[in-house]
């Protein structure tokens, strides 16, 4: 009788589904917040395939006004940008370094790097920056009022900013 309650007791022990394990406790947050939706409309390309932008969004920190500037850039160039995955081996990257008014209009831009082959897009890219500003009001953030962007070109010359590139 001992020996068939035993047997019982193990049997109930292994219908019962087991405690659930702790939940991982979830990684530290340290994304910023997601930029709002760019204030763009889908106007059609005017002639040389460049589109007149609306307002910009407002903006709360450096990461937003870097994702709204190269949303805006994208935006204002569609027949000069891509954005699949870049490919392995690019063109060019020129690295420019954006200062800003306190309206979010360009007040200089600084090359930081040229590349060594295909100069004239370092020019495309600086044209790029021109065509999308402003890119909203950053009085309110910390100066110095700068950002940098770094541009991946592929062999059509056509740019994906690396604040876009996942």
């Amino acid at each position: 009788m001992s020996l068939a309650c035993g047997f019982a007791l193990l049997l109930a022990g292994c219908g019962s589904t087991p405690a659930p394990s702790p939940a991982p406790a979830p990684a530290p947050v340290s994304r910023p917040a997601p930029a709002p939706a760019p204030a763009t409309a889908a106007p059609a390309p005017a002639p040389g395939g460049f589109v007149k932008l609306t307002a910009p969004g407002p903006v709360r920190n450096w990461n937003e006004v870097r994702l709204q500037a190269a949303r805006r850039m994208v935006a204002s160039n569609p027949n000069g940008t891509y954005m699949s995955r870049p490919p392995d081996i690019l063109l060019a990257i020129p690295v420019l370094e954006v200062e800003l008014n306190s309206d979010g209009s360009v007040r200089r831009i600084d090359v930081l790097r040229y590349p060594g082959q295909a100069p004239e897009t370092t020019q495309i890219a600086i044209d790029a920056i021109k065509r999308a500003a402003p890119f909203g009001d950053v009085s309110k953030l910390p100066k110095p009022w700068k950002f940098v962007e770094t541009f991946l070109f592929d062999d059509d010359k056509r740019f994906k900013p690396r604040t876009l590139d996942p």
